[in-house]
């Protein structure tokens, strides 16, 4: 059985993209439902969700382990699976670890992009590495079964998180800074160590990550993933999109500021690039994962691999953890 996973959506979700994401053959995906939100607004965000599940329970339904991307496939539906993008939401308190793991969280980002309470993210000068209360959160996520994801952290801060925790971690959203230097790709020693480690990266789709950006071609893609996999085990490498369709650009300025600053457009976006970028046009949405199948084999990559990139991995890790 062949499983197709996006590892990563922050969308401005609608029943538009359900039936888009159903059209892809998507069995699973990570959706991002908070930022910067603390508890209480995590809450909130919950009973936003509660009533979308509810209208679209004939194309979703609320994803807490592997075992629910098998019931999506067999029920033609696509499992939804929470995650944080930040660590906002604990607070400075580790007992809501295991409740925000109770409401259904199943990913957490340590920090997104700058210093937080667990770690520093990419856009700090100095990167100190993961904190005394990162060190507690990463076990206590191990406990309960949030995996660790370090997309939006600093180099340091994530060879600590792989060596700190006792599962793999995950960096869900990010490509190689080898093929393209942006602040958040990741360098080729960290992604080493991630794949030794059984750690998994998720090929991102943003268009700020990728060489030529908007205008970046398939076959320059493709290309990417062929020479991490000459240095990562491909069995290590998924998708994770980070599809936001239908977003507003307000929405990409508070992604960006969140309530620390009041400075406009302050790290990926920069004053040159206001507002979420355009898609490259073999991938508008999530029906792009075709276009990365043929492009995948045209390069070279088995029918295993090249299925194991498109989710067969994914499942293979949520199964492990």
């Amino acid at each position: 059985m062949n499983f197709k996973i996006d590892n990563l959506q922050y969308c401005n979700w609608s029943r538009k993209i359900f039936e888009i994401n159903r059209a892809a053959g998507l069995d699973a995906v990570h959706v991002t439902i908070v930022y910067h939100e603390d508890y209480d607004e995590l809450l909130t965000e919950l009973n936003k969700w509660e009533k979308i599940f509810k209208e679209n329970s004939d194309l979703i339904f609320l994803g807490k382990d592997f075992k629910d991307i098998e019931k999506a496939k067999l029920e033609n539906k696509t499992a939804i699976f929470f995650g944080f993008q930040n660590c906002s939401p604990i607070e400075d308190d580790l007992g809501l670890v295991e409740k925000v793991h109770e409401l259904g969280c199943r990913f957490m980002q340590l920090t997104y992009n700058n210093q937080s309470l667990l770690a520093t993210g990419c856009y700090e000068k100095i990167d100190s590495g993961v904190t005394n209360f990162g060190r507690e959160a990463i076990k206590e996520m191990n406990r309960v079964g949030i995996v660790i994801d370090m997309s939006h952290s600093a180099e340091k801060s994530t060879m600590d998180a792989i060596e700190i925790s006792e599962k793999p971690i995950a960096i869900t959203h990010a490509n190689p800074s080898f093929w393209h230097a942006a602040k958040r790709n990741k360098s080729t020693d960290l992604l080493k160590m991630l794949s030794d480690s059984g750690g998994m990266l998720g090929l991102s789709l943003y268009p700020h990550h990728l060489r030529d950006n908007t205008n970046c071609s398939l076959d320059s893609f493709c290309e990417m993933v062929a020479k991490t996999a000459e240095f990562m085990d491909a069995s290590k490498i998924g998708i994770g999109s980070d599809l936001c369709l239908d977003q507003p650009d307000s929405v990409v300025e508070w992604m960006r500021n969140g309530t620390w600053t009041k400075t406009k457009n302050y790290g990926e976006g920069s004053k040159n690039k206001p507002g979420f970028p355009k898609q490259p046009e073999w991938f508008e949405d999530a029906r792009g994962f075709s276009n990365i199948e043929k492009g995948l084999k045209k390069i070279g990559f088995s029918d295993d691999e090249t299925h194991g990139i498109l989710g067969n991995n994914w499942y293979n890790f949520y199964k492990s953890i």
